[in-house]
């Protein structure tokens, strides 16, 4: 068994050249539910099923790089304890940390998120569902110093 258990997905994004072009594909090709832009993002988001997809305008139509991306990730839902957990192993393993842990409030992903990269530079997500507003908001080092 690995040091962590991942519980679920939350989405699954995909780098697009151009996103009106592709909203219309998944829509009306593909058939799949179209829940609507992002705010004022580059990104719109799809259902396919239980699983949401997010389709993300590449900032050049090049070869894929983490930065050209517009947040290009993977994101996996875990339990506030294995959200924990994570941290305490990143930091021990020494997983490069993408940003600082996030607490949403609003959208279509609520909870707090922790942005990593894998061995290959692609940015990955683990999401704890569970965080709602008035709870604590410990930063990275508070959860890994404990």
């Amino acid at each position: 068994m690995g040091m962590l258990k991942i519980d679920g997905v939350t989405h699954w994004s995909i780098p697009v050249n151009d996103l009106d072009e592709a909203e219309r594909f998944y829509g009306e090709v593909l058939g799949l539910e179209h829940k609507g832009r992002l705010g004022s993002s580059k990104m719109s988001c799809f259902a396919a099923g239980s699983h949401s997809i997010l389709l993300c305008q590449r900032k050049e139509a090049l070869e894929r790089t983490p930065e050209q991306d517009n947040r290009l990730h993977h994101a996996f839902d875990v339990s506030p304890e294995m959200f924990e957990q994570a941290c305490k192993v990143f930091e021990r393993i020494g997983v490069k940390i993408a940003e600082p842990i996030v607490y949403r409030a609003k959208g279509h992903f609520t909870g707090r998120e922790l942005y990593f990269l894998d061995p290959s530079g692609n940015m990955l997500e683990l999401r704890d569902a569970s965080w709602k507003t008035g709870m604590p908001t410990p930063t990275f080092e508070d959860i890994v110093s404990n």
